[in-house]
Formats: structure tokens, sequence, C-alpha cells
């Protein structure tokens, strides 16, 4: 007999009580194969992922059924520790997993724990940072970390215990394309050097579907499609049914080449000014001279690597991080937590849910500030498709669920000024155009939105403007050269794919 596959999956069902997950699912990986899940928000791809190293059904609530084997082990019959030694595990939201004071003890924790000597750890925390290619993060504290520095780290923290299958959960929501990039090159390498086997989960199939051998869709629990991922592509009926993106095939692009001249002047006042800005976390300085200007009307897109700055600003307009040497008004006031004038929706929205249900979440904010029109409540939901899930409690949510979910309770704010820090995560196109859709209405009654994101066709079809911080200094602000919105723009669902940017 010859050795067993990497991954065998056999008839698994998931259900959450009335809820059913997953629904007969079966599949085969050999060693070294590279494979890719997609599919519409809240389609199952989190619940499977976390049957792979046994979190469902040790540790995590669901009755399963059917059974997952990896290497010839059943994870139902080894704890979650014992499986750790073979499967590495990457969650959505990398502060699931970090919580070391510094990126070197994160790095070497896993490893030490293991048994290893102080030595081969240390080895191997190297090798891992080198590997995904944040070496210079290694003497950082993890709280001044970007949430793109967060996921490299939290990769290479999984990567250093030299998992033989390895598991990721939406790994490049929160990176820019470079860091993308040097991640997915060196999963890839290992994968055809090394032997280790991937399974991906992703919305953003863009530079992973370059790289992924088999492509897998999932659907309200089943699997729909599982071959070549060429061939599952190609199928265009079933892609653009399910509002998934193919894969963009045009040379990456820097955003300098894109942004054209700054655009006149709006000629009303403006809604947000920031002038002079100094700002950081302890010693560490992040923005540099920043001045910015906002107006009522429009969508502005934020852009720029990992660590540029782009958080910073978000929350110096929230009034969450008090400058050093600048000025930040809103509306000619300094802003202040609370006041409802800006709303601010986080990278993790776990961070921001608090109440039971979806329903409860979003009227919580404008009841306990006692500004609840009639209807607002409503509007807020029907904005992001939830009224069918108002109900339904926050933690039995998708990932991308729960952020629909923290953009719905800001909303029902009414805020003048809505910030989005990464909204993508979790999301796919469908859901997040139709929500994009209902805020770009929101500004033509005069309120401003500021879109922080490394998505190049969230920004290409949305944005009135982009502003692209580097080094936390500002190095261009104007329209995009090759136009805006819906009309004329690349697309990469069941359309010619779109260029990605660096």
């Amino acid at each position: 007999m010859g050795d067993p596959p990497a991954l065998r999956v056999e008839r698994l069902s998931v259900d959450f009580g009335s809820t059913e997950a997953l629904r007969e699912i079966s599949l085969c990986a050999d060693s070294g194969e590279f494979l890719l899940l997609t599919g519409p928000s809240g389609s199952g791809k989190s619940t499977l992922l976390r049957c792979l190293n046994g979190l469902i059904p040790h540790t995590l609530p669901g009755r399963m059924s059917g059974s997952v084997w990896v290497y010839g082990t059943d994870t139902r019959e080894q704890p979650v520790a014992k499986l750790a030694e073979r499967v590495g595990f990457v969650f959505q939201n990398p502060g699931t997993q970090l919580f070391n004071l510094t990126v070197w003890d994160e790095l070497l924790f896993a490893p030490r724990n293991a048994g290893l000597s102080a030595g081969e750890a240390e080895e191997r925390a190297r090798w891992a940072l080198e590997a995904v290619g944040v070496t210079h993060l290694e003497g950082r504290r993890l709280d001044t970390l970007s949430g793109g520095e967060k996921q490299c780290v939290a990769i290479a923290s999984v990567l250093a215990l030299r998992p033989s299958l390895l598991v990721l959960d939406e790994p490049t929501a929160h990176l820019d394309v470079n860091g993308a990039r040097r991640v997915l090159d060196s999963i890839t390498h290992l994968c055809r050097e090394e032997g280790l086997s991937v399974v991906l989960g992703e919305h953003r199939t863009g530079a992973v579907g370059q790289r992924a051998d088999r492509l897998l869709i999932l659907n309200r629990g089943c699997l729909l499609a599982d071959g070549p991922t060429a061939e599952v592509f190609a199928q265009r009926e079933l892609i653009r049914g399910l509002g998934i993106r193919r894969p963009a095939d045009e040379p990456e692009q820097p955003w300098e080449t894109l942004i054209g001249e700054q655009l006149p002047d709006k000629g009303v006042p403006p809604l947000v000014e920031v002038r002079g800005v100094e700002a950081g976390y302890g010693k560490h300085r992040v923005l540099r001279g920043v001045d910015l200007t906002l107006y009522p009307g429009e969508i502005v897109a934020l852009v720029g690597d990992n660590g540029a700055g782009k958080t910073t600003v978000a929350r110096l307009l929230a009034g969450l991080l008090t400058p050093e040497d600048g000025q930040v008004m809103v509306k000619g006031r300094k802003p202040r937590p609370g006041s409802g004038g800006v709303g601010l929706v986080l990278q993790n929205p776990m961070t921001q849910l608090f109440c039971e249900t979806v329903e409860e979440e979003v009227s919580f904010g404008p009841t306990n500030l006692g500004r609840r029109r009639d209807g607002v409540v409503e509007e807020a939901l029907g904005c992001c498709d939830l009224i069918p899930l108002a109900g339904r409690p926050v933690h039995a949510l998708s990932c991308g669920q729960q952020q629909r979910t923290v953009v719905a309770s800001v909303l029902a704010l009414e805020p003048d000024l809505l910030i989005l820090d990464e909204p993508t995560m979790g999301q796919d196109w469908d859901h997040l155009a139709a929500m994009m859709d209902h805020l770009k209405q929101m500004t033509a009654r005069g309120r401003a939105i500021l879109l922080v994101t490394h998505d190049y066709k969230l920004v290409h079809r949305y944005a009135d403007r982009v502003v692209l911080l580097r080094e936390g200094r500002i190095a261009a602000n104007g329209r995009m050269r090759n136009g805006h919105g819906a009309k004329g723009v690349p697309g990469d669902i069941g359309a010619p794919a779109s260029p990605a940017v660096t």
C-alpha cells in the first residue's frame, strides 16, 4: 500500500442547531497540492476549513458527521493540539492567534512550546520570517503593526512549525499586492519543492488563482465544483451566477501610474480637514506631515502598502487617536468618539459586536444615543442584505455576515463621515457591490465615505478620488486616470480580468 493522501474528506456534514453549514462534502488531496476554496459569503468555507484541523468537532460547537483524514489520521480521534503538529491553521483575523508582546516572541512561541531547543526554534523563526518577507518586523511590538503586517506575522508563526498541511482562511484580505505576492510565492515554493499541501479559502481569487492546482467552489454548504483551476474558472455561467472573481492576468501597475491630477476645488466647505499631522504609537512614528481634505458627497479611497498609515488616519478621524502635532477637524470640530459625526468600521468585526442578535446590534447605537429615527434600522439592515438574518445570533454568522452587521450598526447612526477599513474581508463581490451601491446613494445626501482598501476593483468602480500613502506621507491625490464608476469598469467576474495594482 502507498502513502495515504494528505487530505481525505468523506461525506462531511456540519450543522449548528437549525443551521446546516455543510452537506455531504467529499474531496481528496495529495501531498504538494495547492487547493483554492471559494464561494459566496456564508457558503460554509470557514466551517470546512475548521474541520481540517479538528476545531470542529473538538473545540467549536457544531454537530459533525462523516470523516476528515489528514495523512491517515482521523481528526475525530486526535486532539487539536496533536493535529497541530501536522496541520497549520491561519485564521481570517490575525488577532485571533497573536498573543505575545513582540514579533520575535510570537515566532518563537510555537517551536519552543513543541519542545524544540532554543537554537532550533530561533532557526525556524528566522526562516519563517524570511519566507514571508517580513524580517524587518522582527523587533517590533505586535500592537504597533498594521492589519496586513499582523497577517504576515500570523502566517510566519504557523510556518515556523513546518506543518505538512497548511490551511489558510482569507490570508490576503489585509495584504497589499506586494505582500500578497510574497506570501503566495513562498507558499507555492513550499508546495512545489518541499511537498507542503495547502487549502486556502479566499474571495479575492486573483493572485491565488494563478498558483492553485485545483479550485473548489462551495455554495450553501454544497461542493458545486472541484477541478483544475483554469477549467473551473472557464465555467462562466457558474462563476458569474455566484459572483466569484476570476484571476487577473494583466501586469501589476503601481498606484502612482493610475492616479491623475487633483480634482478642482469643490466650491463647498470641507467636511474633514487634516493639516500637518504627525502621529504614531509610542516611539514608532507612522504619519509625517499629512494634509488631507474630504468633502461632502464624495467617496475617497485611501490606498497604500501595509504599514503606510492608513488605519492610523482612520483612527485619527474617528477621534480614537490624538495627533502628536497638527490638527484634525470634522465639520469644524475636533473629532470625539461617540459623537455620531464619524462612523468607523474596523478591520476585525468581532471588536465591534457585542449584542445577541443582528437586529439588536444594529438597533443598539441609535437607541442608546436617543437618535433612533423611524425606519433607520430597517434601512441599514436592507442596505447590507441582513433582513433575512435579523434574528440570527451574531456569533452564528460567517465573517462576511459579521462584517456587514458592523457596517449596518454604524450606518444606523447616520454619520456624516463613514470610514470603512478593509470592508472586503469575508465578502463575495455580489454582497460587496450591492452594499457599496447603497452607500453611493448615501453620499448624494451630503455624506462622505473614506474607503481604506487594497482592492483595485472596488476603488476603480466606486472612488471619486484616490489618496495614496507611502511611508506615512501622501504621495498622490487625485482621480483614477482611466475614470471610475460602473460604466466601462474592467471586471473580473465573468469578464476580462482587471489589472492588479501594487
